[in-house]
């Protein structure tokens, strides 16, 4: 999570593939929610972008905030993939450079 870079964003899934667990996104979920406090959980969301927290909620709140602060625009409670985040093997690339 910490190599995702700030005003980018990664789906849940994405992340599991690149740890290599694909398939395994709600284990990544699962490791977020006892994270340290440092870790940027905020720029992880589901698929297709979506922020998987309850609308309203303080968690859905808190990651829209601090999504926004980094430029992220997020509409509905989604973000614009293609602008802001990462598919497939892009995303490995992008995270971890060329080979």
């Amino acid at each position: 999570m910490r190599a995702i870079p700030a005003g980018r964003v990664a789906t849940y899934g994405g992340v599991a593939a690149v740890a290599g667990l694909p398939r395994r996104a709600r284990l990544v979920g699962r490791a977020l929610r006892g994270c340290p406090a440092d870790v940027p959980w905020h720029r992880v969301v589901a698929s297709p972008g979506r922020i998987a927290f309850p609308p309203g909620s303080e968690d859905y709140e808190e990651q829209l905030r601090r999504l926004q602060a980094e430029g992220v625009a997020c509409l509905g409670g989604r973000i614009d993939m293609r602008r802001f985040g990462w598919h497939g093997a892009d995303l490995d690339a992008l995270l971890w450079g060329p080979d």
